[in-house]
């Protein structure tokens, strides 16, 4: 490739402007008609033709005229910064005030921070330059297709007069992964477009531009004429007597194995205590949004040689907070994240997150961090309105949000809101938040803004008018609180409740009370008769193992005697009972269960009899089992009624 064909060479009329412009496209179409190999460096077929309309029907802006021209774009990370020190002058008859900018829609697209600075006169240092307004503009005569700028001058630049401007412009997302699919252990490599020569509609006498890269390697760079690639920079130009609109296609493919960290979505919310404190939460979602990783993923390989088997991805974010940050806390959808690290001194507070896993291309993580922040530190008086003066943007280190929402929440009562902010935002509303003790919610001022980098981590301000009786209505509130409930408490204890005595509702509920308890004693007393049926049984076992008949007669004596009382006990339960008009509906079942119990009984006593009866005449145990089988089948049926009787009367 002749690079000296691709470059436009200043000519002293329009005319010949147009010729070299059609010159030069013509030369690109015949180019990469004839070499294939040419399209992986072609820059944007698109722009080159946008650019030569521009020559062709944007007139020069001939008054001004760029003597000298340094730009430096820095690839050291995702995020691109370019540095334009222009010299301008003035050759015209006529005064100018303003000084335009064009960007092409690939950098219009984007751009996400621009400024401008002017130092005036000779011998002015880098210092002493002051920032001036920048505001979009649609020239007339000017391509429409391109995004214009224009640097507002603080005064006239007069005939034969000089500026020195210094334009800073941050793009993010520009850097195209090449290629776009890597595997683990591969590195990262990038494409970055751009022109050797400066887009401007002034012409320029002598320009040049430096390409800073992450690291002294590079994989392939346009090579021109007028260029070197020395240390981890690579230099075009100088260029001399360079037309308007002219433009060098280059490309420059690198490594970049820097943090593609992306936000997609950034909610930070700052909420405004005037007891003291400001609590600032921040929701992230995040992703890498470098080469896509392919392929498997082995932790072990990333474990044991991380800058080997995981060059492109990244572990951990480093956020900036300010000092006497405090109760930090790093969470996500599963709960708290154990891994992070905490750095603080008198000037700020470092916090390093890492996520649950590494970040690879096209991997995604969401995750919330939240601290607190002494309210003094941040709040002031100013014309009798308070003002919250903290940073806008991200706290954390090179890092891309494609859409940032900052809600600031203030205290309930606040009034006459406003806030400022010091670049340009897409939306600025209001809405209310309720939280504790809140009547009427709290308003909540929420600011938009897209395609936001590291450089708009800027301090804004929200002033709002608040009431110091308003900071007592919350404590008033829970002191007539508690006051009331306490009153509710007295007022309980020294009221009478209880339904009159002389009431047939409380007659009625007396009397039931009175059944239960009768019903819960004939329910001991026939439990306790179910107890000594069991030693009876109990007995009998006993006198198949040991023989022993005195012991066994015993045993029945004493049952004999303590069933007595029980039967005793029993019935002025069972009188009661009869008498009571709310134990109809149970009387009958009392009247089977103690029929039941009674034949149980007997059967029981006719069992034990029978048995000692053998054993004194010596019978068999053959022979006893079936003299007393019949009797053991009738017991075993009766004492499963009675239980099924006793659940029954449960109540």
């Amino acid at each position: 490739m002749q690079c000296d064909l691709c470059i436009l060479k200043p000519h002293q009329s329009h005319q010949s402007q147009i010729s070299s412009s059609v010159h030069y496209l013509l030369v690109t179409e015949i180019i990469s008609a004839a070499d294939p190999k040419m399209k992986r460096f072609r820059f944007d077929l698109s722009l080159f033709i946008l650019l030569g309309f521009c020559m062709l029907f944007s007139p020069a802006v001939s008054s001004l005229v760029i003597s000298q021209l340094d730009r430096k774009i820095d690839l050291s990370s995702h995020i691109v910064r370019s540095t334009v020190s222009l010299k301008v002058e003035n050759n015209g008859d006529d005064s100018v005030s303003e000084v335009l900018l064009p960007f092409t829609e690939k950098q219009a697209k984007s751009l996400a921070f621009l400024t401008a600075s002017i130092g005036e006169g000779k011998g002015k240092a880098k210092g002493s330059f002051d920032s001036v307004p920048l505001k979009p503009v649609n020239p007339e005569g000017m391509n429409p297709k391109l995004t214009w700028y224009s640097v507002s001058l603080r005064k006239e630049l007069l005939k034969g007069g000089s500026i020195t401007l210094e334009v800073k412009a941050v793009y993010a997302q520009i850097l195209r992964p090449f290629p776009e699919k890597i595997t683990q252990a591969d590195v990262q490599l990038v494409s970055f477009e751009e022109s050797a020569c400066y887009l401007s509609p002034y012409a320029v006498n002598v320009q040049l531009l430096t390409v800073k890269l992450p690291e002294p390697k590079v994989e392939s760079y346009t090579k021109l004429d007028i260029s070197k690639f020395s240390g981890s920079e690579i230099k075009y130009g100088p260029y001399e007597n360079i037309a308007p609109f002219s433009s060098i296609p280059i490309t420059v493919h690198y490594v970049n194995n820097h943090p593609f960290s992306v936000a997609r979505e950034l909610v930070r919310e700052i909420e405004i205590s005037h007891w003291g404190n400001v609590q600032v939460t921040e929701s992230y979602n995040l992703v890498h949004a470098g080469a896509e990783i392919t392929g498997e993923f082995s932790r072990l390989d990333y474990q044991a040689r991380p800058h080997v088997r995981g060059a492109s991805a990244f572990r951990n974010l480093v956020a900036k907070l300010p000092p006497r940050a405090h109760s930090i806390y790093f969470r996500d959808e599963i709960g708290n994240i154990s891994t992070s690290n905490v750095w603080s001194d008198s000037t700020k507070t470092l916090l390093e997150i890492e996520p649950r896993y590494p970040m690879f291309g096209g991997w995604r993580s969401s995750f919330t961090v939240g601290y607190g922040l002494p309210l003094q530190d941040f709040l002031f008086l100013s014309e009798g309105k308070r003002v919250l003066d903290i940073s806008f943007g991200c706290p954390m280190n090179e890092v891309v949000i494609e859409n940032l929402t900052v809600k600031i929440v203030l205290p309930e009562g606040s009034n006459d809101i406003s806030a400022s902010v010091p670049f340009p935002i897409e939306q600025q509303s209001q809405e209310t938040k309720f939280s504790h003790l809140d009547m009427v919610g709290r308003p909540v001022v929420v600011l938009e803004k897209k395609n936001v980098v590291p450089e708009h981590n800027q301090h804004f301000q929200v002033s709002y008018q608040f009431s110091n009786l308003s900071l007592l209505r919350e404590p008033i509130m829970l002191v007539f609180g508690f006051f009331l409930f306490f009153v509710a408490c007295i007022a309980y204890a020294h009221a009478d409740l209880t339904i009159s005595k002389s009431s047939s509702s409380y007659l009625s509920k007396l009397q039931w009370d009175e059944v239960q308890t009768a019903i819960q004693q004939f329910q001991n007393v026939m439990n306790r008769c179910l107890i000594i049926h069991d030693k009876l049984e109990a007995s009998l076992r006993d006198l198949s193992r040991t023989g022993d008949l005195q012991t066994c007669k015993a045993a029945r004596k004493a049952a004999d005697s303590t069933l007595k009382e029980l039967s005793k006990e029993l019935k002025p339960l069972l009188s009661f009972l009869q008498s009571s008009s709310q134990a109809t509906q149970l009387l009958p079942k009392v009247d089977e269960l103690v029929s039941k119990e009674k034949e149980l009984q007997e059967k029981l006593m006719l069992k034990h009899s029978t048995v000692t009866d053998s054993y004194e005449k010596k019978s068999g145990g053959r022979e006893i089992e079936n003299r007393v089988a019949s009797i053991q089948q009738k017991i075993s049926v009766l004492r499963q009624e009675v239980d099924d009787l006793l659940e029954v009367i449960d109540i």
